[in-house]
């Protein structure tokens, strides 16, 4: 059976784990970075919920690539914003089902690699989308891929970073997973939650893994 997700409830429900992890997404950055990572990513959903209710007939991943690719700042808004816009795409081309969520996931990966030249290992939020990329082209479930995508991010604890601002603070923010990788997994958390409901993926806290989320 093909199972179709609502492309607007992942979203929603990405908005509500963003703002339930923001203090843990905060701590992460204040780790590694400015510490804006947490407000970036809530206020950029609270936006696309707000563009979601006052065009409710367009795309909802074209809603939220417009809202992170025009108003989110940091390192990562824009980036989050070529993952919707490539999400957006594929959904468009081959439904919303897995392999639209398949390519969509993929194609979103090599856009973000394109510009920021991250690879896997380099302590980025790549450490989440490859291995999610890799569970949904291998034919994996929602939830398989949620999983990996969420023992990506948590491997980073244990990586020094190469790219990005938290390449410049050495070995301080060893120990922590990378908010960035932390809070695109939590897209695929919610992609599951959405998608196969009766999954056990555990709370926001269990997937964010950090005790500031508790």
């Amino acid at each position: 059976m093909t199972v179709t997700v609502d492309q607007e409830k992942v979203l929603r429900t990405y908005a509500e784990a963003a703002r339930t992890a923001h203090d843990a997404l905060t701590a992460l950055d204040q780790l590694s970075g400015d510490g804006d990572f947490g407000d970036n990513l809530r206020e950029g959903l609270d936006g696309v919920e707000a563009g979601l209710d006052a065009r409710p007939g367009e795309a909802p991943f074209a809603v939220a690539a417009g809202v992170f690719l025009d108003e989110v700042g940091g390192t990562s808004g824009p980036l989050i914003g070529l993952l919707f816009q490539e999400v957006g795409r594929a959904l468009a081309a081959h439904g919303d089902g897995r392999e639209g969520w398949a390519a969509g996931v993929r194609e979103g990966l090599a856009a973000i690699q394109r510009v920021g030249e991250a690879e896997p290992g380099d302590r980025t939020m790549v450490d989440a989308l490859a291995p999610a990329r890799d569970a949904l082209d291998g034919g994996a479930g929602f939830a398989d891929a949620a999983r990996a995508a969420l023992a990506g991010a948590r491997a980073t604890a244990d990586i020094r970073a190469r790219r990005g601002r938290a390449s410049y603070v050495g070995e301080r923010a060893l120990g922590a997973p990378d908010p960035g990788a932390t809070g695109v997994a939590l897209l695929f958390w919610s992609l599951a939650r959405v998608a196969e409901p009766d999954a056990d993926l555990g709370s926001v806290a269990d997937a964010v893994g950090w005790p500031a989320a508790s």
